[in-house]
């Protein structure tokens, strides 16, 4: 979390710790506790020893090295400067102190203080992290130059590796070190967390056990579990594995509490978001991609536009992101170069060789297709990978308008009843692709049935307008004549009149025909008197003299 922040810190201090000594024991000697890791006795020693003025050499650099370790980095990066400030100070210091404006993401103060450094692997490893944030390739590539064949320098490799999104390498690296080093349990979280973001979920809780079988309370392992749980299961399975964790309130939840209140929010769909994520964007890289993606689940597409309009993507996730918002965008106001913008974010990622064989990555490639309207490639695309979304509604959604859409609506009109959503059955999307659907399997009754259900609207009005011509179009004149008839009412525009009288026609030859019962001429005259038209008496009359000869009571 914290090599990943993007945002300096600002305010707060940590709690302060319980300094009470205990009666009757000695003691201790620094060096005793710091092999300890006691950090927190070690700084109650030195200030002891400070406020006594027993204060021994490097005090302050102690102080400040322990503070680091503690994860106060304001704490330690004011003792650092005095430092500096010092005659014949230390020149060690200054890496020190890159290392602990690096932690409190003031890159560029970082930077600075690291070239006053005296030249060391330290300094190498810090500078290096810095290339990678200010995505300066060729120093990136000097710095790495300059690594050694150390465990040190190998771990520093593998962490850009992680955030390069070169997950297996990475791993390599871990193993490789954990070979020849059991004892360096923690690399199994690290060899975890690159499965979790391979995907492999079950084989990151597998050596995740590894790990907490030695460290059951470690706050970064049982975060992961929990992450690995909320992919393989559900957001409730994932927040009881962290209930523990917030329960005891161990030194290590004060560490990474904004990584965990930022989790449960996920876990929660959303719940809080607002009032958690806004200060964890930029300090928490997925921060603003799920308050991105809130912003979208909200149907306020803008705000989520401005939230990422500005981000360089560097992950598949964000390009992905960044297509969706921008296609969200583009329909919203009918922009062909937002539309264009996310086709290109989608081909970028399906296209790639590292994504092109991955679950996103065809949804990807189906989406560019999608918004190219090449139906025929969404399917191959889709269809691909459509058992592992027989219950989702927005697969379905997507599947069946490209069903639809290639001539396939008896199987598009199965799917689409399949959706349970009722934001999306209530879509008009939804309705016009279903009615499309129903009227080219010869069932025009039940697409009259979905406009009745609809208030009136303009959505109503286009909705009208597609059952009456497509009606028409596949000789199904009875609904075509209906809907004609309601759309003159509404607008007495001549193409209406036109499209009523030549389905009222259709319905009299399919009379004659045979095709259509008699009692529907009663309903055809009906329609037609409806209008002022000079035509209408002509063609009434005509059919009412048939009626007559044929003994049709009208």
């Amino acid at each position: 979390m914290m090599l990943s922040r993007a945002k300096p810190a600002v305010g707060g201090d940590l709690p302060h710790t319980d300094r009470r000594k205990k009666k009757g024991r000695k003691i201790p000697k620094l060096e005793e506790l710091l092999s300890q890791r006691d950090f927190t006795g070690a700084i109650t020693l030195l200030e002891f020893k400070r406020h006594v003025g027993e204060q021994e050499e490097d005090t302050n650099l102690w102080i400040g090295y322990c503070a680091f370790h503690l994860g106060d980095y304001k704490r330690a990066l004011e003792e650092y400067e005095n430092a500096t400030k010092e005659e014949n100070c230390n020149p060690e210091v200054w890496v020190n102190l890159a290392c602990t404006y690096f932690f409190l993401g003031m890159y560029k103060q970082a930077e600075a203080a690291g070239f006053k450094a005296p030249k060391s692997r330290l300094q190498n490893r810090l500078l290096f992290h810095l290339a990678h944030k200010f995505n300066d390739e060729k120093k990136l590539m000097n710095f790495h130059q300059n690594l050694q064949d150390v465990t040190e320098d190998q771990l520093s490799l593998a962490s850009i590796h992680y955030m390069r999104s070169h997950y297996q390498e990475a791993i390599d690296i871990y193993k490789r070190i954990l070979l020849d080093n059991r004892e360096y349990l923690a690399l199994n979280v690290y060899v975890a967390l690159c499965y979790y973001k391979l995907d492999y979920y079950d084989v990151s809780q597998e050596v995740l056990a590894v790990y907490l079988q030695q460290i059951p309370d470690s706050t970064i392992a049982l975060n992961l579990k929990a992450c690995n749980h909320f992919r393989l299961y559900n957001g409730k399975a994932a927040e009881a594995e962290l209930k523990s964790l917030m329960d005891n309130a161990s030194s290590s939840f004060e560490f990474a509490k904004e990584l965990i209140r930022h989790n449960l929010v996920v876990f929660r769909g959303g719940e809080g978001a607002l009032q958690v994520l806004p200060p964890l964007v930029d300090v928490i890289p997925e921060a603003r991609l799920n308050l991105v993606i809130y912003y979208l689940r909200q149907d306020d597409v803008q705000e989520a536009y401005n939230l990422i309009k500005d981000l360089e993507p560097t992950t598949p996730q964000e390009y992905i992101l960044k297509g969706v918002v921008n296609a969200a965008l583009g329909q919203e106001m009918g922009s062909r170069d937002h539309m264009k913008i996310a086709q290109q974010f989608f081909q970028l990622v399906g296209g790639s060789a590292s994504e092109c064989d991955t679950i996103p990555g065809r949804q990807c490639m189906a989406s560019c297709f999608f918004l190219l309207k090449q139906f025929d490639d969404v399917l191959i695309y889709l269809n691909s990978f459509k058992n592992y979304f027989y219950n989702d509604d927005i697969f379905n959604f997507n599947y069946a308008q490209a069903k639809a859409a290639t001539g396939s609506t008896s199987e598009g009109e199965e799917i689409f009843l399949l959706i349970q959503s009722e934001k999306l059955k209530n879509d008009y999307i939804y309705l016009s692709w279903l009615a499309r659907c129903y009227i080219m399997n010869k069932k025009p009754r039940l697409a009259w049935e979905l406009y009745l259900k609809m208030e009136t609207s303009g959505e109503s009005f286009s909705l009208l307008q597609l059952i009456a011509n497509d009606c028409y179009r596949m000789g199904q004149f009875y609904y075509s004549a209906k809907a004609f008839d309601v759309l003159e009412r509404l607008d007495p525009n001549p193409e209406y009149w036109e499209g009523k009288r030549g389905a009222c026609v259709g319905i009299f030859q399919m009379i004659l025909a045979g095709r259509e019962p008699k009692e529907t001429l009663r309903e055809v005259l009906h329609l037609l008197r409806s209008t002022g038209n000079s035509q209408v008496e002509y063609i009434i009359r005509i059919m009412k003299k048939w009626a007559k000869e044929n003994r049709v009571p009208v």
